[in-house]
C-alpha cells in the first residue's frame, strides 16, 4: 500500500491551533479554548491510529481529516470577518494589536489552504502515489511527464504560501475548477487580510 507520513499535516493543525489562541477574545467565538479543544478531539484520534495516510483508507479517516480541516478554516475566517467588523464599526485598537492580528490570519490561511490542497488533490494523500495522469495541480517536477513523481505536503504548503502572497498561481498551475475557485478564495482572504487590515493598521501607527 502506498503510505504518506501524516506528521507536517498534524504539524500544520497544531500550529494554527497555537496561532488560534494568540487571537484576542473579540476575534473568537465563545471561550478561546474551546474551538482548539474540539480540534484536539478530532485530531488525537487521527494522529494515534493513522500515523500514515494510505490509498485504501476508511471513509471515516478522510471525513474526519475534512472535518478538521473544515472547522480550522471557519474558525479562521469567522476572526477575519469579526476583525474587519469591527474596523469597519469604528473599533478602536492599537496599531500594533491589529498588526499582530493580521499576520496571525494570514499564517493560519496559509496553513488551512495548503491543508486543503494537500487533501483535495487527485483524492488526497496516498491515491496520488497510485494516480496517472494529470492531477488537479501541475507541479515544475511534473512538465517533463515524470509520472512516479508525487507531491508532499510541503509542496501544497509552498503551493499556498505563494498564492497568499503574490495573490496569484507562481510555478504551480490549477487545473480543475475547484483548484482554481480555492485558490481564488485564499487570495480573497489573503488580500482582505493585507490591504484592509494591514493598512489599517499602519495607518494607526502612523
Amino acid at each position: 500500500m502506498a503510505r504518506e507520513p501524516f506528521w507536517p499535516a498534524q504539524a500544520a493543525v497544531a500550529a494554527a491551533l497555537a496561532l488560534y489562541l494568540t487571537l484576542p477574545h473579540r476575534l473568537t467565538m465563545g471561550p478561546s479554548w474551546l474551538l482548539p479543544a474540539l480540534e484536539v478531539l478530532l485530531l488525537l484520534p487521527l494522529a494515534l491510529t493513522t500515523p500514515h495516510r494510505v490509498a485504501d483508507e476508511h471513509m471515516r479517516v478522510r471525513r474526519a481529516t475534512l472535518a478538521l480541516i473544515g472547522t480550522i478554516g471557519a474558525a479562521n475566517g469567522l476572526a477575519l470577518g469579526l476583525l474587519v467588523h469591527y474596523l469597519l464599526d469604528g473599533g478602536r485598537a492599537s496599531g500594533a494589536d491589529l498588526l499582530v492580528s493580521a499576520v496571525t490570519i494570514w499564517l493560519t490561511n496559509v496553513l488551512v489552504f495548503a491543508l486543503w490542497y494537500w487533501e483535495l488533490d487527485q483524492g488526497g494523500p496516498g491515491r496520488r502515489t497510485r494516480a496517472s495522469g494529470a492531477g488537479d495541480f501541475r507541479f515544475p517536477q511534473q512538465h517533463g511527464g515524470d509520472l512516479a513523481w508525487a507531491p508532499g505536503f510541503v509542496d501544497y504548503l509552498y503551493l499556498s504560501f505563494t498564492n497568499a502572497t503574490a495573490l496569484s498561481p507562481t510555478d504551480t498551475v490549477p487545473l480543475s475548477a475547484w483548484a482554481k475557485l480555492l485558490m481564488m478564495l485564499q487570495a480573497l482572504v489573503s488580500l482582505l487580510t493585507l490591504v484592509l487590515v494591514a493598512a489599517h493598521a499602519v495607518n494607526v501607527l502612523g
